[in-house]
C-alpha cells in the first residue's frame, strides 16, 4: 500500500499515455523552423497554456524547470538579484522546504557586509505562521519574501493571500509543490514554483511561473529558452506528460479531496484511541485533504517505517530524527511538537477505505512490538482525551535535590525513555534533570511533559548537575 504520495506520486495513467504519444511526436528541437521542430514546439506550447490555465498565470510567465528544487532556487535567486536596487534582506517561514533553507543559507553566506541577511518567521504548534509575523518581519530593504502553499510535512495549509496583502509591494515566492493539482492555486504571489512528480506527472519537470511585471535576473549564465529565467534543452515529452496529468488530476480532484478527507478524519480520530501516547500534529482544519502526520513516544521512526514495510505500507518519517541521520526534523522543531517516533500518511487518488482499515488495525501492534523491549506502562488517554492520571499536589522539591538522568551520549528517542523510566523514583513535587547532548532533548523533553502531564522547569547548564557538556532538561512529576 503505497501511503507516500508527498514524496512522489505514481505515474498517472494519463501521463503515461501522453509521454508515450509524445516521444514519437515531441522529440526534436522546439526551437527549429523545420517540421519537427514546429511540431515539438506546438506540444511544449499546448503544454505550457495547460499549467498556465490551472496555475492563474499567463502561458508567458511559465518556465519548465528540471526539478521543484531548481525552480525554487532559480526563482529565489532571481527574484533577489532583481530585486537587488531594494535591498538584499530575505523573510521565509521556519518550516518552508530544504531547497529554500539551502538557498537562504547561501544567500547569507555568499554576501557578507553586503546586507545579505534571512529573516524566519516563526509559527504555531499547528505549523502556520500569521500575517502579522510576515508583517513584523519586513524591512525597507526586504527583496524577497518566500511563503509554502501547505507544508510538506503536517498538511498545514498556509494563510498565502493574506501575507501577500501584508507584503504589499515585497514580491512574494509562493512553493505550491504540495497542493498544485490538489486545491485551488492560492492567490497573490508574485513568483510560484511546483513540481510535476507530485501530481502524478513524470519526474524532472518543475515549473516556475514570475508574474508580468516582477523584476527577475537569471541568476545562471544568459540563455535564450524558456524566456531567458532557466537555462538549457528542455524536455518537451516529459513536459506533455507532466501538463496532461496535471489536467487529469485536477478534474479528479473535487471528487477525491472529499473522499481522501473523510479517511484522513478517519486516521486522525482512530490513531490516538488506539495507540498510546501519540501526538497528531499539524493544523486539523486548514489542512491539505490527503495527509496526516502523528508521532509516537519512545520510538525510533525509522525502525517503525521499517516495521510498516514489512507490513506492506509505505509511508514517510516527516521527520528525520533517526538514527541515520540523528537530526530532528527543522519543521517539528519549529512547531514545538514531539520529534521522535514520527509517521507521515499521504494517500495517493484512488487510497481504498479498505487499506486504510488494515492499516489502522496492524499500527498499534507494530507500534507495541517496537516498544516491548523498553518495559514501559503505557496507557490509553481516558475518556477526555487527557493523557493518563492528573496532575497532583507539588510537594515544592529542590531542584539542587533532583534526581540527575545522565543521557550524554544518547540520542533520540533515549533521554526521553530513560525520563519516562525513572520519573518515578521521585515523589510528587519532586525533580529530575535529564542532562543529553542530543539537540532533540530539547524539543522532545517538553513535549514528552506535555503529553504525560508533566511540569516543564525549562533548561539548565549540565554543569550545574554533574555533566561535562551539553544540557539539564528539569522535569517537576505532577503525579
Amino acid at each position: 500500500m503505497y501511503f507516500d504520495v508527498a514524496s512522489t506520486a505514481p505515474l498517472h495513467p494519463v501521463a503515461r499515455q501522453a509521454l508515450t504519444a509524445a516521444l514519437d511526436e515531441g522529440w526534436a528541437d522546439p526551437a527549429r523552423l523545420y517540421r519537427s521542430g514546429r511540431q515539438a514546439r506546438m506540444l511544449l506550447d499546448a503544454a505550457r497554456e495547460t499549467v498556465a490555465e490551472v496555475l492563474g498565470a499567463r502561458a508567458d510567465e511559465i518556465s519548465f524547470t528540471t526539478s521543484g528544487t531548481q525552480a525554487v532556487q532559480t526563482g529565489m535567486l532571481g527574484a533577489l538579484a532583481g530585486h537587488r536596487r531594494r535591498g538584499a534582506h530575505l523573510v521565509h517561514s521556519a518550516v518552508e522546504h530544504s531547497s529554500v533553507l539551502h538557498t537562504a543559507e547561501r544567500w547569507e553566506h555568499s554576501r557578507p557586509g553586503a546586507g545579505g541577511e534571512v529573516g524566519v518567521v516563526p509559527v504555531d504548534r499547528y505549523g502556520r505562521v500569521s500575517p502579522e509575523g510576515f508583517a513584523a518581519a519586513l524591512r525597507p530593504d526586504t527583496a524577497l519574501a518566500v511563503l509554502q502553499s501547505a507544508n510538506h510535512e503536517v498538511g498545514t495549509v498556509q494563510p498565502v493571500a493574506e501575507v501577500a496583502e501584508v507584503c504589499g509591494d515585497v514580491p512574494l515566492l509562493v512553493d505550491a509543490a504540495q497542493s498544485v493539482g490538489r486545491v485551488d492555486v492560492p492567490g497573490g504571489w508574485s513568483l510560484l514554483t511546483a513540481s510535476a512528480h507530485k501530481w502524478g506527472g513524470p519526474a524532472g519537470v518543475g515549473v516556475l511561473a514570475v508574474r508580468k511585471g516582477v523584476r527577475y535576473a537569471s541568476p545562471l549564465p544568459a540563455d535564450e529558452r524558456e524566456g531567458g529565467r532557466v537555462p538549457g534543452f528542455v524536455n518537451v515529452p516529459a513536459i506533455v506528460a507532466a501538463a496532461a496529468s496535471l489536467r487529469a488530476v485536477r478534474a479528479e480532484a473535487e471528487r477525491e479531496n472529499t473522499r481522501l478527507h473523510a479517511l484522513v478524519e478517519r486516521i486522525r480520530a482512530r490513531v490516538p484511541r488506539s495507540v498510546p501516547e501519540v501526538e497528531v500534529v499539524g493544523d486539523p482544519v486548514r489542512r491539505l485533504p490527503h495527509l496526516v502526520t502523528f508521532s509516537c513516544l519512545y520510538v525510533d521512526g525509522e525502525v517503525l517505517l521499517t516495521e510498516l514495510d514489512r507490513a506492506g505500507f509505505a509511508v514517510s518519517s516527516g521527520s528525520s530524527c533517526t538514527s541515520s541521520t540523528l537530526t530532528p526534523s527543522h519543521v517539528l522543531a519549529a512547531m514545538g511538537v514531539l520529534t521522535e517516533g514520527n509517521v507521515r500518511v499521504s494517500l495517493p487518488f484512488g487510497a481504498a477505505g479498505a487499506d486504510v482499515e488494515r492499516f489502522l488495525a496492524v499500527l498499534p501492534e507494530l507500534v507495541a512490538r517496537v516498544r516491548a523491549p523498553l518495559g514501559l506502562d503505557l496507557a490509553l488517554p481516558g475518556p477526555a482525551g487527557e493523557p493518563a492520571g492528573a496532575p497532583g499536589p507539588e510537594s515544592g522539591a529542590p531542584v539542587a535535590d533532583a534526581l540527575v538522568i545522565d543521557a550524554l551520549g544518547k540520542r533520540c528517542p533515549l533521554p526521553v525513555i530513560e525520563l519516562a523510566k525513572r520519573i518515578g523514583e521521585v515523589p510528587a513535587g519532586g525533580t529530575v534533570a535529564v542532562l543529553a547532548d542530543d539537540e532533540a532533548a530539547r524539543l522532545d523533553v517538553p513535549a514528552w511533559c506535555g503529553m504525560r502531564g508533566q511540569e516543564y522547569l525549562g533548561e539548565a547548564p549540565a554543569a550545574d548537575f554533574g555533566g561535562d557538556r551539553g544540557s539539564a532538561y528539569l522535569v517537576r512529576r505532577t503525579t
